[in-house]
């Protein structure tokens, strides 16, 4: 899908030309900086946990003092006005705030729905020894650190699970969950803490699961797993490295959360 980009200085906004097919191609061709990705929803005027999205953006450029070139609340005008480009299409969009000089570049591209097939029977997923070197914090540099580990979702992998010493962090670009019972267990040191993660950890509760703070054994067996991310909500797992989830299709309790978050971001999602 086409990128339409743009960068912001302190001076103007102004088109921003890129030959790259991906977010991700576009990305690794910009100075360093940090970033955040999410999709919008209700015709492009909402976003869920948008707030959270942008302080990825502007609570570590405060703490090594650098000063945007537009406060959030300016940022969130010109998303709200951009977006409006691939009407009647929702939109994936990225934002760069680059720490060489303060500059925001805007990436945005038509966002199409995962299909249905994807919710309704699962996907299959590897694993990767590799990790985040600064897990708390979003940045572009893991994006050209991962290029290798990103090709290898092709085909039927639909994600690569960042590992170490034997234990599952969290996927490339997503948050992972197992369940044992009635236990969800999920790393909380070493991975980014994703936006739709913290909805999902509420909704479990709710529906009555434990959570369990530890990063999941690989060799173990699960009878349930998921990952999440704000473009795709909660995406069931069937497989890890050719080895089946449960009896390899999707579990009761994921059903039920998904079902939950449904319901969620009906009524929960953040105007623009």
């Amino acid at each position: 899908m086409s990128i339409i980009a743009y960068k912001i200085t302190r001076l103007s906004i102004v088109p921003f030309s890129t030959q790259a097919g991906t977010l991700d191609e576009m990305t690794r061709g910009l100075p360093y900086g940090f970033y955040t990705t999410f999709s919008t929803l209700a015709g492009g005027t909402k976003v869920l946990g948008l707030s959270a999205h942008l302080r990825r953006l502007y609570h570590p450029a405060a703490e090594i003092g650098l000063n945007p070139a537009v406060n959030e609340a300016a940022l969130r005008a010109q998303v709200a006005s951009l977006v409006k480009i691939n009407l009647p299409d929702e939109s994936r969009v990225r934002l760069i705030l680059t720490k060489h000089d303060g500059a925001i570049y805007i990436g945005i591209q038509p966002f199409s729905p995962l299909p249905e097939a994807v919710y309704r029977d699962g996907v299959q997923v590897i694993s990767a020894n590799i990790a985040r070197g600064a897990p708390r914090v979003k940045g572009t540099d893991f994006i050209t650190k991962s290029v290798e580990q990103r090709k290898l979702v092709q085909g039927a992998i639909f994600e690569v699970l960042l590992t170490h010493h034997g234990k599952i962090l969290e996927g490339m670009t997503s948050n992972f969950y197992a369940i044992k019972e009635r236990t969800l267990i999920t790393a909380r040191s070493g991975i980014l803490l994703g936006v739709t993660r913290r909805v999902v950890l509420r909704l479990a509760r709710g529906q009555g699961m434990s959570i369990e703070y530890r990063a999941p054994v690989l060799s173990q067996r699960f009878d349930e797993s998921f990952l999440t991310s704000s473009s795709r909500g909660i995406v069931p797992i069937i497989s890890i490295s050719q080895n089946p989830v449960g009896q390899g299709q999707v579990g009761d309790w994921t059903k039920k959360l998904m079902r939950a978050y449904a319901n969620y971001i009906e009524s929960r999602c953040e105007p623009i």
